[in-house]
Order: C-alpha cells, then sequence, then structure tokens
C-alpha cells in the first residue's frame, strides 16, 4: 500500500473544551473534577475533565452513573451559547492564518498547510499558531501534524493534554504499531469487539491481517480501516462554510401532556433562537417543529417562511406547527424547534405587517440582552 506523502495535514483539538471554558471563567474550578451536561434523571455526560475520567467518567454516560462513580465531582449544566462563542473565536484566529481549513465540530479544527514547509516550517507554523490561540482564547490546545487526517488525529490524542506532535512518513508505522486498535478514527463499538476476538489488541497486529479477511469480517468498512491502519487516508480537507440551521430541544425529566407548559417553552425557545440569529447577523427561511412521543416515536413538520430573524413572526408560526404536529395526544418526551435556511442579513420590515417601532424595540432589548444576559427580557406568556 502507497501513502501520499506530499500533503501536511495538521488537526487542531481543544482540550477538554467544555470544562476549560468553565474553568476560564471560574478559577476555582481549576483541578477538581467537573462534569459537564445535563442535570435532570435523563441527563447524560458532555464532557468531563481529566480529575473526573480518573474514575471512570466519559462523555455521553449518563449522569446518574458519573456521579455514582466521582460523588465529589462538580455538575455543571453548561452554556453552548458561551461555548460557541469561544469556538467561533479559535475558527476565527484560524481562518486568518490557514490557507484551508476544515471545521469538524465545536473543538475541532482540520488544516491542509501543504507547501508551507518551502516559506516557513510546519511544525514551527503551527506552534505559533498554536501559541497564539492559548494566548488569545485561554484555552489548552493540542495538535498532530502528519501526512493525513488519519494520522495527525491519531497524533493529536497521543499529544494531549496541551500538547503537540509531529509524525513524519517515515516514522508512521512506529507510532501506530503499538497503540490500541480503539485509537483508529471510526472504528465503532462492534468492530472493535470483532478483532479483540481475532487477537488483534494494536495497530501494529491489525496491519498484517490480508485484506480478503479483514472484508469478510467487517465488510467494505474493513479495507477502510486496514488503510487507516497503514496510515493511508485520502481524505481531503473540505473548506470551512457557515452552518445552514440552528436548532434548540428540550426532553423532559417525565413525559407530559402539558400543553400549556410546552407552549411556553416553545415561546421562550423562539425567542432566544431569534436572538441568536440577529446576535450572528443571520435570518432563517424555515421553521421546523419536532415531537418525540414517549414510544419514542418521532414527528416533524416544517414551512418554509420570508427570511426573518423576527422572533414576533418565528413563534406564531411554531406554535401553529406544533398544533398540527401533535395529533394523537398521548404523552410527549421531547419537543424541538429548528431554523434553516440561514442567510447573512439584517432583517428587513415587512410593510404590511409591522412599523418603524418594531426595529428599535428587537434593538433595545437586544442592547439589554447583550449587556445583562441572554434571560435578561423574556417575553411574557
Amino acid at each position: 500500500m502507497l501513502i501520499n506523502e506530499n500533503r501536511t495535514i495538521a488537526h487542531l483539538d481543544l482540550d477538554t473544551f467544555f470544562v476549560s471554558v468553565e474553568r476560564l471563567m471560574d478559577d476555582n474550578l481549576k483541578g477538581k473534577p467537573i462534569i459537564v451536561g445535563g442535570t435532570s434523571g435523563r441527563g447524560v455526560v458532555s464532557a468531563c475533565s481529566y480529575e473526573a475520567r480518573q474514575f471512570g467518567v466519559h462523555s455521553a454516560m449518563p449522569m446518574r452513573t458519573a456521579m455514582q462513580l466521582c460523588k465529589e465531582a462538580i455538575i455543571i449544566r453548561g452554556d453552548m451559547e458561551t461555548y460557541s462563542r469561544y469556538s467561533r473565536l479559535v475558527t476565527e484566529i484560524i481562518a486568518e492564518s490557514a490557507p484551508v481549513f476544515e471545521k469538524t465540530s465545536i473543538d475541532e479544527h482540520f488544516l491542509d498547510i501543504t507547501g508551507m514547509d518551502r516559506f516557513f516550517g510546519s511544525l514551527k507554523w503551527m506552534h505559533e499558531l498554536r501559541q497564539r490561540i492559548i494566548s488569545e482564547s485561554g484555552l489548552p490546545i493540542s495538535f498532530g501534524l502528519s501526512i493525513n487526517k488519519t494520522v495527525s488525529k491519531i497524533a493529536t490524542g497521543e499529544a494531549k493534554p496541551n500538547g503537540e506532535l509531529q509524525i513524519e512518513h517515515k516514522n508512521i508505522n512506529p507510532f501506530l504499531d503499538p497503540l490500541s486498535i480503539r485509537k483508529i478514527p471510526m472504528l465503532g463499538k462492534v468492530a472493535f469487539q470483532r478483532l479483540r476476538l481475532l487477537g488483534v489488541p494494536n495497530i501494529g497486529k491489525l496491519r498484517k491481517i490480508p485484506p480478503e479477511m479483514m472484508q469478510k469480517v467487517l465488510g467494505t468498512n474493513g479495507l477502510e480501516i486496514l488503510r487507516k491502519a497503514n496510515g493511508i487516508d485520502s481524505t481531503p480537507v473540505k473548506p470551512y462554510s457557515e452552518r445552514k440551521s440552528i436548532s434548540t430541544e428540550r426532553t423532559f425529566e417525565h413525559d407530559t401532556i402539558d400543553l400549556v407548559n410546552i407552549r411556553d417553552i416553545l415561546t421562550n425557545m423562539s425567542v432566544q433562537l431569534a436572538y441568536k440569529l440577529r446576535k450572528e447577523g443571520k435570518m432563517c427561511a424555515c421553521v421546523t417543529i419536532k415531537i418525540r412521543y414517549a414510544n419514542y416515536d418521532t414527528h416533524t413538520l416544517q414551512q418554509q417562511i420570508s427570511y426573518t430573524s423576527f422572533d414576533h413572526i418565528i413563534e406564531p408560526l411554531a406554535q401553529q406547527l406544533f398544533k398540527r404536529v401533535y395529533q394523537r395526544r398521548i404523552r410527549i418526551r421531547l419537543i424541538g424547534l429548528k431554523l434553516s435556511n440561514l442567510v447573512g442579513g439584517v432583517q428587513q420590515l415587512d410593510l404590511f405587517d409591522d412599523f418603524p417601532e418594531v426595529s428599535n424595540l428587537y434593538q433595545a432589548m437586544d442592547d439589554i440582552r447583550n449587556r445583562f444576559g441572554k434571560n435578561a427580557i423574556r417575553r411574557g406568556c
């Protein structure tokens, strides 16, 4: 198998991102076991500190289990708006420097810096970018640098916490071979278990399995896993583009048919998402309602609208869609609202429905929210 050694790909990952942001806002949290996630009985762990991981806590774990494993942990519900703000800050720093970058999650980026060696030196360039991110955001971040996405991402994992690691082409196999097969990106639980049953604990042993056997055991996906074990990955870094939707969901601790409460929640969701649109200088052209019944049946309904970022337009439509989609009259487990088909732009008044005072009113309310927090003003229900 041939390896393309002509590319230079970096992977940047903010360390325990949600926890790091919380610690940035509260110094008293440093060095303590922190768990960020839902605080109800149905909550799950979104993120946890290294101190909490020592007790066996990990992301996606039920919060009740995590609290039993680490009784002294500090539980934080989290604030996605704050996390998104820091994520955008880091993305903006990267965008100012990187020729091509791809944002794969709120805390991860891939960079294609091929050719940088001729001018500056890839490792030095990445080191200075990392230091700038740390300096301007206050957040710890690690990076891996190699010839493709797979090796650079694995290298980042080995560089943590708050470190950097370059794996040159000649060192790829010696680097990968002793690592657990768990380190291979996108290796699922079923594939991991099957390989372990075959007596394959590390990547080095995996590399020696014939392609025919890998395909027999794991199907066509087995060949892709084998390529990654050999340090082969031709996946390009896709230029980052802005998201096309924003959404929010609420899972009830107890399934409910309290329609008054549900409608109040929908009102608040509409207000908060519309405020977020205006804050980011965007408008939406589609509103979608989602409900999940107690038996887990899920239904959605959407409607196209003229571009807007006004919650007095979005909120009544959300209520109408909910009334139309809620037909079974049984208990509801989850309610959600999504605004999509986003574009950048400033809200234009509908001359048939609105008065100029409406725009001034929104501006005044948003100024108060920007100064005192998003919940400083709430719509009466």
